[in-house]
């Protein structure tokens, strides 16, 4: 059964809210084998809203609309029902009376307008709204079933999950069912990942079965491999030689699947050597630790850290020898080599760069040097990182984990 989704609000199209309702809509209706095709957003205009909902329609058997149902003047979507309809509004007298009874409970005095929420497209029915005043709004369009649900997300899902999704159930029958295994990568950009994979896409796209799909974030790229079966045990058995696959292909860049971490993947891999960790960290500002701590079971494996952002600090407390230049892998490995010490742990991690905006001792924003030390020594990277401040030291977390990470496996 295909499903397109319209969002209406102005608000929406400005940037003042962000459309979660898609999101979550999205993977409601794929984990029941529904095909989601389009997203569109629309802004508060019955006009437009009609014309959106008419060319969906025209391309889906459903559309699921969230927004303007409210009691406001921008509040437009049952006129835009009504127009994409070719019918007239009409008062339903048990909404009407519901919704006083309502506002005495609450003893509010309610404007009239409020009462344009038990208007209904003629021939429509309406949709019970347990957590709030705006009933939601059914109709059969052109061929096809619309379904008007509030723009506020508990409402939203509320509605969804009692009234419209069994009715989509019923009409597009018994559901296909979507199974999706998410491989968690550390290591190698988008790019390169995707190209590791080309030939395996490139026969998938030939063969069917299993969709590819690469999705990158914050100096991760995760590989989500996606089967659609009668069953849920046929489409993990068309996946599972996907994934072996897979795996070959990239390796130890693959840390974890699903909704794995890479810090957990550290600290277990810290437990079962019997090893700690402890981290100083300049630019990250403590996120590194942050990440580590919140990895389940890491008070096994995580001893603390130093957040030396002063230069003071690193001369003081991790006894970085002065005169060498902050930004690099000599301060990087001192730092490493520092904490280690001060903390007693197995290993050390360290970070230090240029997150910026502007330059430091010369260097542009994005120059990262990642610190290792642990009984082999110290060590430490140069990394050139792209992106504003908040990406620069996500990755640069990203990068001090797996290069631990690939130091314990022995990568």
């Amino acid at each position: 059964m295909r499903v397109e989704l319209l969002a209406v609000g102005t608000e929406l199209l400005f940037g003042d809210i962000v459309n979660t309702n898609a999101a979550w809509l999205g993977r409601r209706l794929a984990e029941v084998g529904m095909d989601v095709t389009t997203s569109v957003v629309v802004g508060d205009n019955v006009a437009r809203i009609a014309d959106a909902l008419t060319v969906a329609l025209g391309r889906a058997d459903a559309v699921v609309v969230t927004g303007g149902i409210g009691p406001t003047q921008d509040d437009l979507t049952r006129e835009a029902f009504a127009a994409a309809a070719g019918v007239s509004l009409e008062r339903d007298p048990a909404l009407e009376q519901a919704l006083r009874d309502r506002f005495t409970a609450l003893r509010r005095d309610v404007p009239e307008m409020n009462y344009r929420q038990a208007d209904l497209p003629a021939g429509a029915t309406s949709i019970p709204n347990p957590k709030g005043s705006a009933p939601g709004v059914r109709a059969e369009i052109g061929g096809g079933v619309a379904y008007a649900l509030p723009g506020v997300p508990h409402e939203m899902k509320q509605m969804f999950t009692d009234t419209v999704l069994p009715d989509l159930l019923r009409i597009g029958g018994q559901p296909a069912c979507i199974v999706h295994r998410v491989l968690r990568t550390a290591g190698m950009w988008e790019s390169a990942v995707a190209a590791a994979l080309a030939d395996q896409v490139e026969r998938l796209e030939r063969e069917g079965g299993v969709t590819v799909a690469f999705l990158a974030s914050g100096g991760q790229t995760r590989v989500r491999l996606t089967a659609k079966a009668a069953t849920e045990d046929e489409a993990r058995a068309l996946i599972a030689p996907e994934e072996a696959a897979a795996r070959q292909a990239l390796g130890t860049a693959v840390y974890g699947a699903d909704d794995d971490t890479l810090a957990k993947a550290v600290s277990d891999l810290l437990k079962e050597r019997g090893a700690t960790v402890a981290v100083a960290e300049s630019l990250t500002g403590g996120l590194l630790g942050a990440d580590l701590s919140n990895a389940p079971g890491s008070s096994d494996t995580f001893l603390g850290g130093v957040v030396s952002y002063a230069t003071e600090v690193k001369h003081a407390v991790l006894g970085v020898p002065e005169g060498i230049p902050v930004i690099s892998d000599e301060c990087a490995a001192a730092m490493a080599r520092g904490v280690r010490e001060l903390m007693g742990s197995t290993y050390a991690l360290s970070l230090t760069g240029v997150a910026g905006p502007a330059e430091q001792e010369g260097k542009p924003p994005g120059t990262v040097h990642v610190g290792l030390a642990g009984p082999h020594g110290a060590e430490a990277r140069a990394l050139r990182l792209p992106g504003d401040r908040t990406l620069v030291r996500s990755i640069s977390v990203v990068s001090a984990l797996n290069l631990l990470r690939l130091h314990l496996i022995g990568s």
